[in-house]
């Protein structure tokens, strides 16, 4: 069983950035990516616990509380899903870890509006 899914963020088609998700576990809570499907994101403003913007799903049947959010190892995961510009194996441990997140999180900041829908495949 995978560890993890690399993937990647496209918006019009056009791929922005890698992203970093827990593999399928019947979408259970903090330790499974989320359904396929199309959902709801809002862009939410820097709190004192992520002094930084992020995304948040609105509505995952059955899940609360998942963001896009800056990652580098998928052990930093909780059923969110992380993104980067690129991947290597950090740590050695033979698993691809995101690289430059800060940037690719920045650039989606930039691209994305505050309300738009996502599509999970």
């Amino acid at each position: 069983m995978p560890t993890q899914i690399i993937g990647s963020f496209e918006v019009d088609g056009k791929e922005i950035c890698k992203s970093l998700e827990l593999p399928w576990k019947q979408n259970q809570r903090s330790i499974s990516c989320i359904p396929a499907g199309t959902y709801d994101v809002i862009k939410q403003p820097p709190k004192a616990d992520r002094p930084y913007s992020y995304f948040r799903f609105v509505s995952v049947p059955g899940r609360s509380g998942i963001l896009i959010h800056k990652i580098t190892y998928v052990t930093g995961l909780k059923g969110c899903i992380g993104v980067g510009k690129a991947t290597a194996d950090l740590n050695h441990d033979g698993l691809p870890d995101i690289i430059r997140s800060g940037e690719a999180l920045a650039e989606l900041i930039n691209l994305l509006p505050d309300k738009f829908q996502i599509t999970i495949e």
